[in-house]
């Protein structure tokens, strides 16, 4: 069956397309690179018309229009699941708003009605023979979004690479309301920074705990991608990907074969992931590779399907701890700084895997503008931090300074642990605190 005609009689301009938005709607952009870049400039050009639209995304890699035309807010409100560099400056000027999630919930947020969805825009591969629209890099809760959505509005990108999902991979032209297209490439994410002395210092204290045939998921940044580096240069072999994020370095694992998912419990022989961020190269080599397939993150990040790997390794970053064992992976204080994301997720599902180990990595300190140094690791938190990993799920603990497992250890046995790998300059303030709070015993080492 030939589609054209149909394409054709719902191809519009951006300007026409957006004309379906009305006051008071919520408009979703999905996640990350789906993010529509013609209709949310469109849409932006109605600041000032429009009353009352709230816009909701995830992980910004581009300036959002209808936050930089609309600086008051006078028709658009800007929400996020998860925040970039960008989105965080916006939440710091008061320009946009974090919405609270566990990631393996987004899609049911939707599904039982929690998440309004009036008009759904999203970027798509062009379309093929048989009608349908490949979603590309987000799979995430995207189908989910679009069950919801009244109306439905596709940018065609020819820059979007076809990745083929486990499911929920493409949307029917039957199903969308208009179509634009658009030539602008996606967003790309450029490599990492050079590597600091604290993420090569990390990535080695990990290293050891890594053997052949273990699942990876790995996050974002320069120490994933320096340990991605070491275990290229390894002698490591049969590691398989499940991921919630694909980053930049998963792509050096897999062009050098260490990376080949061919012992993996489920879905042997496919690297599986949730969305992507990363370099031109990264999206090319994802182009209809068949070895690599997206999935939605009710499935990614339910602790139920991470439990059925075998040797599952988690690895993700946070930004603060206190002595009893709480991490703060979201704000610094009340700064919001990130989202809750799928930590937890995987945390709870590492843990459950047999052989599995789930690792949280951050810097002992931080320097403040003028040079000062503070303690990432608090007595206790009492600044409006928000608390991303609760205690009772804090997994293995690794700074520059060293790893602390703090898996059903006692309250006196976490702060000889957690003290252990904080920045020297501050472990004797850490003891007197941990004195005064009651869980450092008399003999424990100083």
């Amino acid at each position: 069956m030939d589609y054209t005609k149909e394409y054709q009689q719902k191809l519009m301009t951006p300007a026409e397309a957006v004309k379906l938005v009305k006051d008071g709607d919520w408009v979703d952009y999905s996640q990350v690179c789906t993010f529509p870049i013609e209709l949310d400039n469109a849409l932006g050009d109605r600041a000032g018309e429009l009353k009352d639209v709230k816009v909701r995304h995830a992980i910004s890699m581009r300036p959002v229009q209808v936050v930089e035309k609309d600086p008051n807010q006078e028709s658009f409100t800007y929400n996020l699941w998860h925040c970039s560099g960008l989105d965080r400056k916006y939440v710091d000027a008061g320009r946009a708003y974090y919405e609270p999630m566990l990631f393996r919930h987004c899609g049911p947020y939707y599904t039982k009605g929690y998440a309004e969805v009036d008009v759904a825009m999203i970027t798509v591969a062009p379309m093929d023979r048989f009608g349908n629209f490949n979603f590309g890099l987000t799979n995430c809760a995207q189908q989910e979004m679009l069950d919801r959505a009244k109306i439905i509005i596709v940018e065609v990108n020819e820059s979007m690479p076809v990745i083929f999902g486990k499911t929920n991979d493409h949307i029917h032209i039957s199903q969308v309301d208009a179509i634009v297209e658009c030539s602008q490439p996606i967003a790309v994410t450029p490599p990492s920074a050079p590597a600091t002395a604290e993420d090569i210092a990390i990535a080695n204290h990990i290293f050891p705990y890594l053997e052949d045939e273990i699942t990876l998921q790995l996050g974002i940044g320069g120490m994933p991608d320096t340990l991605g580096n070491l275990i290229a240069e390894s002698d490591l072999k049969d590691l398989g990907m499940h991921t919630e994020l694909l980053s930049n370095a998963y792509l050096k694992l897999y062009e050098t074969g260490k990376i080949n998912d061919r012992k993996k419990a489920i879905d042997r022989g496919k690297g599986v992931f949730g969305i992507c961020n990363g370099t031109r190269e990264l999206y090319d080599f994802l182009h209809m590779n068949s070895n690599v397939l997206t999935a939605p993150m009710s499935y990614i990040n339910d602790p139920a399907v991470i439990k059925q790997h075998h040797k599952f390794v988690s690895i993700n970053s946070c930004i603060n701890m206190d002595l009893y064992g709480q991490i703060g992976s979201e704000s610094s204080g009340i700064r919001h700084i990130s989202g809750t994301g799928g930590q937890l997720d995987f945390a709870t599902g590492a843990f459950e895997c047999p052989g599995g180990k789930s690792f949280l990595t951050m810097k002992s300190f931080r320097k403040d503008k003028q040079g000062n140094l503070h303690s990432n690791i608090l007595p206790k938190f009492t600044d409006g931090s928000i608390i991303t990993t609760p205690r009772t799920s804090a997994p293995f603990m690794v700074t520059e300074q060293g790893i602390a497992n703090l898996t059903g250890k006692t309250t006196w046995e976490r702060a000889e642990g957690i003290i252990s790998i904080a920045h020297p300059d501050f472990r004797e303030d850490l003891i007197k605190a941990a004195e005064e709070q009651k869980i450092w015993r008399k003999s424990n080492k100083r």
